[in-house]
């Protein structure tokens, strides 16, 4: 059993997810997940994420501690975090995905879940959306950017999302009949999400 959560830029994966969560009794798998690899790995949040102009990706970060912990997974002779390509990393998430999934009565959010968990019996694939004006104070709230930095960063976000997608998995991400169900966080609000979801998961029989 197992609840993937997509999610436009801003919509609130990360806070339907926790009370999906917590509603069942189930785990979540999400940005939080981050944090534990960096510490696991030895660095701060701040070493993480000046190591590269730009902050880590979550496969970056996530993959420095497998690469530890899972050799096996890695490229021989002394290849490295670093010099792995987008494709390498992709299919060492798409192992960590697909672990989890197996271990079942589990949240997770992105990660391009739903294509690698497929259309099983047990998994229920949600993509939330909202309006721009909806998202931009969420994003501007959550990450301390300006209106203006926040609505570049949400169709940046967003694209990124959906050429990762269309490049490695022949999908669009904005398509809906990918998923279960598409909840608009903006009308719905994120406790009016997150019931929905809880209530398909209980008529499923799907209990903590």
């Amino acid at each position: 059993m197992v609840i993937t959560i997509s999610r436009q830029f801003g919509a609130g994966g990360s806070e339907v997810a926790q009370r999906v969560a917590a509603a069942l009794g189930w785990r979540v798998v999400d940005n939080e997940l981050v944090e534990q690899v960096a510490a696991r790995a030895g660095m701060s949040p701040d070493e993480v994420a000046q190591r590269e102009e730009r902050a880590p990706s979550f496969i970056e970060r996530l993959t420095r501690t497998l690469a530890a912990q899972s050799p096996e997974l890695f490229p021989p002779q002394g290849g490295t975090v670093k010099e792995m390509d987008e494709a390498s990393l992709v299919r060492v998430t798409e192992t960590v995905v697909g672990e989890l999934a197996r271990q079942g009565r589990v949240v997770m959010v992105g990660r391009a879940a739903p294509a690698v968990v497929g259309q099983r019996e047990n998994a229920l694939h949600v993509k939330l959306v909202a309006p721009r004006s909806f998202r931009i104070p969420a994003i501007v709230e959550r990450f301390g950017l300006s209106p203006e930095e926040a609505a570049e960063q949400l169709g940046t976000v967003d694209s990124q999302r959906s050429r990762y997608h269309k490049d490695y998995y022949q999908r669009d991400w904005n398509d809906p009949v990918n998923y279960h169900m598409t909840l608009n966080t903006g009308l719905l609000g994120l406790d009016g999400a997150a019931g929905v979801i809880v209530a398909r998961a209980r008529e499923l029989g799907w209990t903590s």
